[in-house]
């Protein structure tokens, strides 16, 4: 489990494939405190600890976390980093997973004041799990959804404002109209899904 606070920006070093997909992250982290297996949310998706060195520390994707997730995974890209959530640490954003639900596509960027005012075009699926003022995880950052907009083709239009805060500590800032980014959606709104689902059976 994760907050959606992200606590260090990583740079993927190389990018190898062994059958699965093995990225090498150099990263901000005492690695001498983070174990092998250990998990690590990387830009959204929660990822495993298999090897580690003084500054960096690799992991393994399957083909379907390659598949699941946004265009990201290329040598010199930036990652938002968090480690998972120990117990009687500060729940500062919201319940994370680190299971990425869907890709989005920033649709508008602009200045809001100090901010910055993103849109972001999710996918049809989950176009009934975002709502005003709900929480939404954008490429591993908890945020929250300040407007949406229904699109005739079934997809949904959601505003962001990025704070400089955020910006500064986090990728956000560098996102530009057509990057593809990774979003989960509210835990709560899967088993309210589900609920629905069963009972309308």
């Amino acid at each position: 489990m994760f907050t959606g606070i992200i606590t260090d920006i990583g740079e993927i070093k190389t990018i190898e494939q062994r059958g699965d997909t093995r990225a090498v992250i150099t990263c901000g982290y005492d690695m001498a405190g983070v174990d092998i297996g250990a998990s690590i949310a990387c830009s959204g998706a929660c990822l495993t600890v298999t090897e580690k060195g003084d500054n960096w520390f690799a992991v393994d994707m399957s083909a379907e976390t390659i598949a699941k997730t946004a265009d990201i995974w290329h040598e010199g890209g930036k990652l938002n980093l968090e480690r998972a959530l120990k117990v009687g640490d500060e729940l500062g954003g919201h319940i994370v997973t680190g299971h990425v639900d869907g890709v989005g596509e920033v649709i508008g960027k602009e200045p809001a004041g100090d901010s910055t005012a993103l849109v972001i075009r999710a996918p049809k699926s989950l176009a009934e799990n975002i709502a005003e003022k709900g929480s939404v995880t954008v490429n591993g950052v908890s945020l929250t959804v300040n407007a949406i907009e229904d699109q005739a083709d079934g997809t949904v239009d959601f505003g962001l404002n990025i704070i400089p805060h955020t910006a500064g500590m986090t990728t956000l800032g560098a996102l530009s109209v057509g990057d593809q980014v990774n979003l989960e959606i509210d835990i709560l709104t899967r088993y309210l899904a589900r609920m629905q689902e069963v009972r309308c059976r």
